[in-house]
C-alpha cells in the first residue's frame, strides 16, 4: 500500500483563519537542565489542515470525539478543478462530476489549486489564500446532501467561498473586486434563504462535514478514486481538530 499525505505542514508561521488567534508553541523542559525536552501548544482549532465537526455550526451537533472512525475513512474520490477555476470563481456539481464519479457516501477531496498559495509554498500568498479562493454555490450543497457525502475536503481556507464568510465584511474592497468579476451582487450569488455559509450551516446538520486546508501530495492523485482518513484527536466538546489527511492506494 503506497500512502499520500494531504496534510498542510503546521508551525507558528502557519496563518490561522482571519480572526481567529495564531499558533504558538514553546519550551518548558530543555535537555541542558531537566534532561528532557517538554513543549506547550496554544492554538485555535481552526489552523493548519483541521476537520470541522457538526458542534462548530451546531449546537447539538457531534463533537469531534462523537464522530466514529467508520465516518473519517473510506472510499472516495480527488478533484482536481484547478485547471477550471481562479479567482472568486464558482464551482459546481457538474464540474465535479464531469471528472470523476462520485458515488453515494463517498469522501470527496476537492483540489481547486490554492493550495500552491498556502504560506509554506514557493507561490505563498496569504491573501489570495484565504480571501479569493473559488468556492461552491447552494447548489453545490443540495447535491452533497443527495450523495449523502461522508465528508468533504479543500485544498483552501474554507469550505464556502470566501464571499460568503466573515471575510466579505473584513474586506469590502475584495468583496466589491468579487463583484465585478462574478458580474453580480453577492446578495444574488448567495440569493438562497439558507445562503449563510452553508457548506457549515447546512451541511453539518446533515452530518456531512469538512476538512480545510489540505495540501501535500494533492497534485498526485488528480481525479483517482482511492480511499481516504483524516485523523483528528478524540476531542471531547472540541469542535474542530487540526488532524493528519491520508489517502491509501492499494
Amino acid at each position: 500500500m503506497k500512502l499520500y499525505d494531504l496534510t498542510q505542514p503546521i508551525g507558528v508561521s502557519t496563518p490561522p483563519w482571519p480572526t481567529f488567534k495564531p499558533f504558538e508553541i514553546k519550551y518548558f523542559k530543555r535537555l541542558s537542565t531537566e534532561r528532557v525536552n517538554g513543549q506547550i501548544i496554544k492554538t485555535p482549532n481552526h489552523i493548519g489542515t483541521h476537520l470541522d465537526s457538526e458542534r462548530h455550526f451546531w449546537t447539538a451537533g457531534r463533537d469531534i470525539a462523537s464522530i466514529p472512525l467508520e465516518d473519517l475513512y473510506g472510499e472516495g474520490v480527488v478533484v482536481d478543478l484547478s485547471d477550471e477555476v481562479g479567482d472568486y470563481d464558482i464551482y459546481t456539481s457538474e464540474m465535479i462530476e464531469n471528472k470523476v464519479e462520485v458515488k453515494e457516501n463517498d469522501i470527496l477531496i476537492i483540489n481547486t489549486g490554492y493550495h500552491r498559495y498556502s504560506w509554506d509554498q514557493p507561490e505563498a500568498d496569504e491573501e489570495r489564500y484565504f480571501m479569493k479562493h473559488p468556492g461552491p454555490n447552494m447548489e453545490f450543497a443540495f447535491w452533497a446532501i443527495k450523495k449523502k457525502l461522508k465528508w468533504i475536503g479543500v485544498d483552501c481556507g474554507a469550505a464556502d467561498h470566501p464571499m460568503n464568510t466573515v471575510c466579505r465584511t473584513l474586506r469590502p474592497d475584495l468583496a466589491k473586486e468579487a463583484e465585478e468579476h462574478l458580474g453580480k451582487p453577492l446578495d444574488e450569488v448567495f440569493h438562497h434563504k439558507d445562503s449563510r455559509q452553508f457548506m457549515h450551516t447546512k451541511l453539518f446538520p446533515e452530518g456531512i462535514i469538512h476538512a480545510e486546508n489540505l495540501g501535500g501530495e494533492i497534485d498526485k492523485l488528480s481525479n483517482r478514486r482511492l480511499e481516504i482518513g483524516i485523523f483528528p484527536w478524540k476531542g471531547i466538546d472540541m469542535e474542530a481538530c487540526i488532524s493528519r489527511c491520508v489517502a491509501f492506494e492499494r
